[in-house]
């Protein structure tokens, strides 16, 4: 690999990130976007990675700063993971490598047989190469499975198309993972995910009235480009210093005790009374407890909140 011809962040200590292509030979190739690093993807990458194990090379994954809509159609999806949490699952699974190109014109005007030989065998020399059953790349999509099969005896790799994983008989994918948490239907998402989803961040000082109703919560930010929860309350697991707790989170505007509109994510963290702020946590959804509502009275809404405990 030579210097100075890529930018190169090393994550943790274990995985290492490039943001622009460098020759790196001799890989086991995972190809993909991989929002949501769910079971399917995951079976993608594992491939790459138990190949790189089997035979005594590295493992890559080359995916893109942003999902390629971004570019076609000038909106960018909502997405399943932050990109800081897309790396760490991808780093969970082993991955030594992980190259983030940007998705440009450049690349995008590529005929599918130059993107194969101009960038993956020309950078990397793959000694494998693992998709699903759905990856396309080229333009206008003109690159598949089939040509991947069909080149391996001219470039000496080993191709490996992973079929449609499926749960309860649903074909397990990014699109329907989406659908399903927009829906509230967390537990569903997570069996597909097979992880639970998950909101990090650093404890914001809220308006502080959870403590005035006799609940003090911890506040995150929820981020923007993640795919929007309906509002309402969760049973979740939150992860402090590596402790698990249990806890109910508020998604929504709080219509009882505030005008503002404005959204937040507020967690009561059951049996727990430390001041946290400016502090990391994660918070894992469980299941919707119910859809956020205006309660007629500050009483009624304690009296709620006592039953989501309870019930949780």
């Amino acid at each position: 690999m030579s210097k100075g011809t890529f930018f190169i962040l090393v994550y943790n200590n274990f995985m290492q990130i490039f943001t622009k292509l460098a020759k790196n030979t001799n890989l086991s190739l995972a190809l993909g976007y991989f929002d949501g690093v769910h079971l399917g993807h995951q079976k993608v990458i594992s491939t790459a990675v138990n190949y790189a194990h089997k035979n005594g090379n590295k493992s890559a994954v080359i995916t893109f700063k942003d999902h390629p809509c971004c570019f076609f159609k000038g909106v960018c999806p909502k997405y399943i993971l932050t990109r800081e949490d897309r790396l760490k699952h991808l780093e969970a699974l082993g991955v030594d490598y992980v190259y983030i190109l940007d998705f440009d014109a450049k690349l995008c005007l590529l005929s599918a047989d130059e993107y194969l030989k101009n960038i993956l065998i020309d950078n990397f020399s793959p000694k494998s190469i693992s998709t699903g059953f759905n990856h396309y790349f080229g333009s206008k999509k003109s690159g598949g499975v089939d040509l991947l099969t069909k080149m391996q005896s001219v470039y000496g790799y080993e191709y490996f198309e992973i079929p449609p994983q499926k749960i309860n008989n649903e074909t397990i994918s990014s699109t329907a993972i989406r659908t399903a948490l927009t829906k509230g239907q967390i537990q569903n998402a997570n069996e597909m995910l097979g992880y639970n989803f998950t909101i990090s961040g650093e404890v914001v000082k809220g308006q502080q009235l959870g403590r005035k109703i006799g609940f003090r919560t911890a506040n995150l930010i929820y981020p923007s480009e993640l795919i929007d929860l309906p509002f309402g309350v969760y049973s979740v697991v939150v992860h402090y210093e590596g402790r698990e707790y249990r806890g109910i989170t508020n998604f929504g505007i709080r219509p009882t005790v505030s005008d503002t509109h404005r959204c937040s994510l507020e967690t009561h963290i059951l049996n727990f009374d430390k001041d946290i702020y400016g502090q990391k946590i994660s918070v894992e959804f469980l299941k919707m407890i119910r859809y956020e509502k205006k309660f007629d009275s500050i009483e009624n809404l304690k009296a709620q909140i006592c039953e989501d405990i309870e019930h949780i």
